[in-house]
């Protein structure tokens, strides 16, 4: 199966600006989540990005740099402008990979694109596992999804499926039927890239501040499935690179 993956990777972030170049021993975490792509076997594996600084640094190791609009709402829309000029076909199919995900299981990249290449009536793929932890299932920030049929009815970052009964009597334990956690993975077609672009924000999509609310909103079909490896955290903040680091320390056994 031929697909590309796409890395989109800003400098000028709120909490963490420049994150793509920090070191993390010795390889900055754009080249490291880069090595991660490469191992996957896709067609191209190209990095985008709007700043100069990114560029010049990534094309040290990347044969496929592009530079985007900084004007961008969303990683979305800097993903279709990077398939425009690159100029792929209406079916093909990208995974984006964020560039502050140095520790991504490459089997998820696989997992996530040929999930999108069986379900041809989808125009987009992504993952989840499964909640463990009440307390993720009550945090906002831990976005849950509803799925059946291998294909997502709902994200929110509210408590969903909602267990009236178990939240009558106090919340004390995960629902039933079980909860899922959305990992920000994401497979596209190429059309459904260009469509999302000429859709407005939908109404779900700007309360929830989930952009792939907007797919579903405009009836494109999300194909989803379980992670076939426990996703890793990505690097939000300064804070996240010791643990970084110390991941990397234990893996080596040092």
């Amino acid at each position: 199966m031929n697909f590309s993956i796409v890395i989109p990777a800003r400098y000028a972030s709120t909490r963490f600006p420049g994150k793509p170049l920090v070191l993390l021993n010795g390889k900055t975490m754009l080249e490291r989540v880069y090595t991660q792509c490469k191992q996957v076997g896709a067609l191209q594996v190209v990095i985008a990005t709007d700043d100069q600084r990114i560029f010049d640094h990534a094309t040290g190791f990347c044969d496929h740099v592009i530079m985007t609009s900084d004007q961008h709402v969303s990683g979305t829309d800097r993903l279709q402008e990077c398939a425009q000029l690159i100029g792929l076909d209406d079916n093909h199919i990208l995974v984006n990979v964020q560039g502050d995900e140095p520790f991504i299981a490459k089997e998820n990249i696989s997992q996530v694109a040929q999930l999108l290449q069986n379900l041809p009536e989808c125009g987009m793929a992504t993952l989840y596992e499964n909640i463990v932890k009440l307390e993720d299932f009550l945090n906002p920030n831990v976005v849950k999804v509803v799925c059946e049929h291998n294909q997502a009815q709902y994200f929110s970052r509210a408590c969903i499926p909602f267990d009236r009964d178990a939240f009558l009597n106090g919340v004390q334990s995960l629902p039933a039927m079980g909860a899922k956690r959305h990992i920000g993975i994401y497979a596209y077609r190429k059309q459904a890239l260009d469509l999302f672009v000429s859709f407005n924000q939908s109404n779900h999509e700007k309360t929830e501040s989930l952009e792939q609310l907007r797919f579903l909103d405009n009836q494109i079909g999300i194909a989803i499935d379980l992670a076939k490896k426990a996703s890793m955290p990505g690097i939000d903040t300064p804070d996240d690179v010791k643990w970084a680091l110390d991941y990397l320390k234990n893996e080596k056994g040092d």
